[in-house]
């Protein structure tokens, strides 16, 4: 792997350790609460996040993901908590999956950067390409995590306020 291919995987390490030091501070409790305006809560962006990367590799390579099946139904593209059941990963599970993925990714993938394949949405025909549109997604799904942790956040004051007075 070349000095370049192994920036981009620090670069994914760089960004995801970012999301989980937010995560961190939050609860299970506060991840799961929607808040009025949002059609997802913190949790399905967790999910969503993970899933993304496969979906978009999937896509390029035709490689399967049976295991992503039930999170295809959970946090693809157009879901809902309302899509959620008792097999829905957890907060702590999706945080793990979420700790993970990128030192799994470079196992699985790091070897085929440059294999191109018939090109994609935006043109792209490799794999590091797609992780490079990963990195901008999940840019804006972390603006969206840090948006509704702080309408949550302005929710619990107000409320402490309300019981104060």
């Amino acid at each position: 792997m070349n000095q370049r291919q192994e920036n981009l995987f620090q670069q994914l390490q760089h960004y995801r350790s970012e999301l989980l030091q937010i995560l961190d501070q939050l609860t299970e409790k506060k991840a799961n609460i929607i808040p009025t305006g949002f059609h997802n809560n913190i949790r399905w962006n967790m999910g969503h996040l993970y899933l993304d990367q496969y979906l978009w590799i999937e896509a390029l390579t035709k490689d399967k993901h049976k295991e992503l099946d039930n999170f295809t139904n959970w946090f693809g593209f157009g879901t809902s908590p309302d899509h959620f059941d008792e097999k829905t990963p957890s907060f702590d599970a999706l945080k793990m999956l979420l700790a993970q993925q990128p030192e799994q990714l470079k196992e699985q993938y790091g070897h085929r950067l440059m294999e191109e394949f018939p090109p994609i949405e935006m043109g792209m025909q490799t794999i590091e390409q797609v992780l490079l549109r990963t990195i901008f997604h999940e840019g804006m799904h972390v603006q969206a995590i840090l948006t509704i942790h702080r309408i949550l956040n302005e929710s619990l004051s107000e409320a402490f306020q309300s019981d104060r007075e």
